[in-house]
């Protein structure tokens, strides 16, 4: 099922087709420069069943992106309940992950805008959340761009209090914000 259309994409459910390019998407050390570590096989596809499950149980989530002009995937924009310990959550965090060959084209601000939009007007939220490390310039830039608003920084309850990815930062949009 195709949940959002933009000029250049499609947000779409997953497929086990996707899981190779998913794979080697989430293997890629500067695609994930920005986490804690790279992913393998195995946990991508563990990490792929938890997308797929809580697009069961939530009807959203983090979806499949192509372009829609070839068919390819691209990666994922889409949304995710967020559960950690902080006090923002749980929360509602939409997220990105796009291979390297799709960065600089404007596709995850085009996507993310799109899904913000969807998140409001057909999902029925009131607030969403973004959060990266600090040291994440170019997705703090998405989230400057989508219209997010910065609220503050924190440090991650799930990251090594000695990895420069500790220190994260907190963007945030609501229902009126969004629409005014």
């Amino acid at each position: 099922m195709i949940y959002l259309e933009t000029a250049r994409l499609q947000l779409r459910d997953w497929e086990e087709t996707d899981i190779e390019p998913f794979s080697r998407l989430n293997a890629d050390e500067e695609v994930m420069k920005y986490f804690p570590k790279t992913l393998s096989t195995e946990e991508t596809k563990v990490f792929y069943e938890s997308i797929v499950s809580e697009f069961k149980e939530c009807g959203f989530g983090l979806y499949a992106v192509e372009i829609k002009e070839s068919k390819e995937f691209i990666g994922f924009i889409g949304f995710h309940r967020a559960n950690f310990e902080a006090d923002f959550t749980p929360c509602i965090e939409i997220g990105w992950r796009l291979k390297q060959e799709a960065w600089g084209k404007g596709y995850a601000t085009e996507g993310a805008k799109a899904c913000l939009q969807y998140g409001f007007d057909k999902l029925g939220f009131t607030d969403v959340y973004s959060f990266t490390a600090d040291v994440n310039a170019p997705s703090k830039s998405v989230m400057t761009k989508i219209g997010m608003s910065f609220l503050k920084t924190f440090n991650h309850p799930k990251v090594d209090r000695n990895s420069p990815l500790y220190r994260h930062v907190l963007f945030h949009a609501d229902l009126d914000c969004y629409h005014s």
